[in-house]
């Protein structure tokens, strides 16, 4: 159990001749074909975001060899949202990482699985919440972080852990590369057929048909005076859905710890609600989130998503896209579709938080075809939109049972046998 374990300090843990430490100070703007660091934003459940990295200039990063990743360290965030972890895979060697984010080499006979599991344990959870720096923004410094206790049971021991909890954390990781598949499929197929009007362009141009024939029957071998294949509606974004803005919830409190968690900016990037602030429950029915709905963020990090972290209360920083005649998954790539260019304008806006508004929104137009490709598509779309989700709800499901195992683990209320068995029942 924890307390027949012995406890070493983190610092104890990291690899000979090497440290703790902190990354790029003064990253300056960003440079083309520069040296990619890892921020705090990038950092989320548990891996690392590579979509849109901030690069630096080399002159910049040369300073910073010692927070130069190599693959395998354990970095955490010590900045801001304090307390995030991944383990960087080879494929970010010769990266780097912001001020805000911590590198640990952990020891190779360790292992930074390990240290990432004791970390998110009550103990040292406890110590780094109790040793945050808030005057600012929360602030964990490097000697506290390298003080956190870590259990060292018998390796066997260890690797015990490691092998249940990490059944968990693999299968979470490959719904979530079966859910970037299925969302390439959707998108392919969705900006062949109603952005790039791929099978009307072959019919006119007389090149071989690539669908079915029934389905490739359906399209038209025209484009009309506006550019669009014949026949189809041009609708402005707007009029495919209802786009609901949350509330000001200050308005709304709840009932001592009853209530609702608030979904603002932060919970929609990382996909899951918090506690950290709630809501009356009694809210109006449609201002409360249910997995499954379309959540848009109009303001600061303009993102959309299919939500899937339970339910809570729609800040007024986001929107709730409720279809209207078409498919959700058409709303969906639409926003996706048109995202770059509503970036652009809130990036254009001389405030700290750009935003679009709502004239953006009928200003983006859609196309709509007509009714037997429209069914055609669903047929074809909307499954995988509707797997992804299963996909993310049996995610979280497994990760509260990881999160649920892991203090037993660790204190030694549950033996590995028990914890097996929990495990293959949740797989």
């Amino acid at each position: 159990m924890l307390g027949e374990w012995p406890i070493s300090e983190l610092s104890s843990l990291i690899e000979a001749g090497k440290g703790i430490s902190y990354g790029i100070v003064q990253p300056g703007h960003a440079v083309l074909n520069g040296v990619p660091i890892v921020r705090v934003s990038d950092v989320r459940n548990g891996r690392i975001d590579t979509s849109a990295p901030l690069t630096v200039a080399a002159s910049v990063e040369q300073g910073y060899a010692r927070t130069r990743l190599q693959g395998g360290e354990l970095l955490i965030t010590i900045v801001g949202t304090v307390g995030e972890m991944a383990i960087v895979p080879p494929s970010l060697a010769g990266w780097n990482v912001a001020r805000a984010i911590a590198v640990l080499p952990v020891r190779a006979d360790v292992g930074a699985y390990w240290v990432k599991l004791a970390i998110r344990s009550p103990a040292a959870d406890a110590m780094i919440r109790s040793r945050l720096n808030t005057t600012v923004q929360a602030t964990l410094n490097l000697r506290d972080l390298s003080l956190l206790p870590i259990p060292m049971p018998p390796r066997s021991v260890r690797e015990g852990i490691i092998s249940i909890l990490g059944a968990l954390d693999d299968k979470i990781d490959l719904n979530r590369r079966m859910n970037e598949t299925l969302e390439a499929m959707a998108r392919a197929i969705f900006k062949d057929w109603f952005v790039d009007f791929g099978p009307t362009r072959a019919k006119r141009e007389g090149r071989p048909p690539y669908l079915a024939p029934d389905l490739w029957a359906l399209f038209p071998d025209r484009l009309d005076e506006e550019g669009k294949p014949e026949g189809w509606e041009a609708r402005p974004l707007d009029q495919t859905a209802r786009f609901l803005n949350g509330l000001a919830l200050q308005k709304f409190p709840a009932n001592g710890s009853e209530g609702l968690p608030v979904i603002k900016i932060a919970q929609l990037r990382a996909g899951m609600t918090s506690r950290d602030e709630i809501a009356s429950a009694s809210l109006p029915a449609d201002y409360i989130v249910q997995d499954g709905d379309l959540l848009f963020s109009w303001s600061g990090s303009l993102l959309h998503r299919t939500w899937s972290g339970g339910p809570g209360a729609l800040n007024q920083h986001l929107f709730k896209v409720i279809p209207d005649g078409v498919p959700q998954w058409f709303v969906h790539q639409w926003i996706g579709e048109h995202m770059d260019g509503f970036r652009a304008i809130a990036a254009s806006k001389a405030t700290t938080m750009g935003h679009i508004q709502r004239h953006h929104l009928a200003e983006a137009i859609t196309y709509i075809a007509s009714p037997a490709i429209m069914k055609q598509a669903d047929k074809l779309i909307g499954p995988q939109f509707a797997r992804m989700l299963a996909n993310d709800l049996e995610s979280r499901t497994l990760a509260a049972t990881r999160d649920l195992l892991l203090p037993k683990l660790m204190s030694g209320e549950i033996r590995l046998r028990e914890a097996e068995a929990m495990v293959e029942k949740a797989l």
